[in-house]
């Protein structure tokens, strides 16, 4: 695009109601928030237990600063890997049932830095057409042959897998899907993935903290097995910041020395470890984080469900509400900003042409009023 393409580019977008613009949050993550000089009850985060604004998480966080300082310098490999992410990652290993970690800064660096280190040319990689953009990114950047398949499509996927000559092949799948809140068919998966003699690179950036009682989607589906590669983030149901790869010691032993979004970018602040350590402990003990989450998403589906709102099937605290139109999504979601409740539009290219939604995104920090808050309010601007 030349320079005096922009404007005319941006025009197109508005015309279209794709045109997007970052809303100006003024006060900590939570369900209530201030948005552009307005108060609003949310549900727009992904900090579905509620941890982002917890008080240990934030005495853990400063007291991270007192004893390590705010910057990394440089990168690990260069000023040093700082002892307090060394426990960090041993503790996630042990978390998610692996044999080792390794902390990067967020879920985008880790799918790049994973799917190029691990396939490139010559190489095939398999990804579900539903996929979050930064696992599209990590295999477009792979320079292996890039083969999408239909979502949860096993039967396209095999026929990819067995027409393909490529010596090394990855299939690369979310395991609950950012947008629909449903989930991939992960042992039907691995036995893909050892009938055919390739990796399964799992994002459970949704599922960390909420399946598995909190410690992910591999316990939950029991997939510990050699050939699962396992990224989890840390800013959605950890409540901090950043994201890890779990596998064997080789495979973590591999990406020091490959990953070029690990080895080329200075250390995340060490602080953020110290939170995360504390984050752990609270996912394990406070059960009743998950319990109530799961409440809500019952309250919001059954009181749906006699509506003529089009629920995807998802036991998430990701519940879209698909609307179609760009256009009348901008409108309900406008209406119930009108009525306090901040709940976000989403439209394409985040999700297919036609199929626009309100992205209801619940949390255990919101009460069961806040649940019917929403619901009424959904209702009305729905009737």
């Amino acid at each position: 695009m030349r320079p005096d393409e922009i404007d005319s580019a941006l025009g197109e977008l508005a015309t279209e109601h794709r045109l997007r613009r970052r809303p100006t949050l003024a006060s900590p993550q939570g369900p209530r928030v201030t948005i552009d000089g307005c108060d609003y009850l949310a549900f727009a985060s992904n900090d579905y237990l509620g941890l982002a604004n917890h008080p240990a998480l934030r005495q853990a966080m400063q007291q991270g600063i007192d004893d390590w300082g705010v910057g990394g310098g440089a990168s690990a490999l260069v000023a040093g890997h700082f002892a307090i992410q060394q426990q960090a990652e041993e503790a996630l290993a042990a978390f998610v049932g692996c044999e080792s970690a390794l902390l990067f800064g967020s879920g985008y660096a880790a799918n790049l830095g994973v799917i190029t280190s691990l396939v490139g040319r010559g190489d095939a990689v398999f990804a579900d057409r539903l996929n979050h953009a930064s696992l599209n990114d990590g295999c477009l950047l792979s320079r292996a042959e890039f083969k999408r398949f239909r979502h949860n499509d096993l039967a396209q996927l095999e026929q990819l897998l067995r027409d393909t000559p490529a010596r090394s092949r990855l299939i690369a799948v979310d395991a609950v899907y950012s947008m629909d809140g449903d989930e991939a068919p992960l042992r039907d998966l691995l036995q893909l993935a050892e009938r055919y003699d390739a990796w399964l690179y799992l994002d459970d950036a949704h599922g960390f903290g909420l399946l598995g009682d909190g410690h992910g989607a591999l316990l939950e589906y029991a997939l510990h097995h050699p050939r699962v590669v396992y990224m989890a983030t840390l800013g959605k149901a950890a409540g901090v910041a950043g994201a890890f790869v779990a596998g064997s010691r080789q495979l973590v032993d591999w990406l020091v020395n490959t990953a070029r979004t690990y080895i080329f970018t200075t250390a995340h602040p060490p602080a953020q470890a110290a939170a995360v350590l504390r984050s752990l402990q609270l996912i394990a003990d406070e059960k009743w984080r998950r319990h109530l989450l799961n409440e809500h998403i019952s309250v919001l589906r059954n009181g749906l469900r006699a509506t003529s709102l089009s629920l995807c099937s998802s036991r998430a605290p990701i519940q879209p509400i698909i609307i179609g139109s760009n256009k009348e999504v901008l409108k309900l979601a406008a209406a119930l900003r009108a009525r306090g409740i901040w709940v976000p539009a989403i439209r394409p290219p985040t999700v297919p042409a036609g199929s626009a939604r309100l992205r209801v995104s619940l949390t255990a920090g919101h009460t069961r009023d806040d649940v019917a808050e929403l619901l009424a309010a959904l209702l009305s601007v729905i009737s």
